[in-house]
């Protein structure tokens, strides 16, 4: 019994051994991008050197997106802030003439009226010194 265990365990390794095989990677096509890339004027070393440079652009390109966002949303704020000045400069203004219209002698006598309270219809007097004394 152990015989034939021993010759299953080495079947088993040499199917392992098969399914090992390594596949050859198929080499790049030889088109223009692969050629400048690899042979021509930019390559991998070109490429790697300036990694950090091409880090720094895309970088300055996200700050000038995201200036651009909040310039935008301050335009956007102070329209909207200019709309409510003016909205309420028009209800002082209306508020203003109320005001104006209700302090009125006319208007303050009607309003007082109602409490009972009337308009003298004599004249003041002018009081001096010698009313005063007695």
């Amino acid at each position: 019994m152990s015989n034939r265990l021993r010759t299953e365990i080495q079947e088993e390794e040499a199917e392992k051994e098969i399914l090992v095989k390594e596949i050859p990677v198929p080499e790049n096509p030889e088109n223009f991008l692969t050629n400048l890339l690899s042979k021509g004027v930019i390559s991998t070393d070109a490429v790697t050197r300036a990694l950090p440079f091409i880090f720094y652009l895309a970088l300055l390109g996200m700050i000038y997106i995201a200036n651009r966002h909040v310039a935008e949303n301050n335009l956007r704020n102070i329209d909207k802030v200019s709309k409510e000045v003016k909205e309420l400069s028009w209800d002082f203004k209306t508020t203003k003439a109320d005001m104006a219209y209700k302090s009125t002698q006319t208007e303050v006598a009607k309003r007082v009226d109602t409490l009972g309270i009337t308009a003298p219809i004599e004249p003041p007097q002018k009081l001096t010194d010698a009313e005063v004394v007695k």
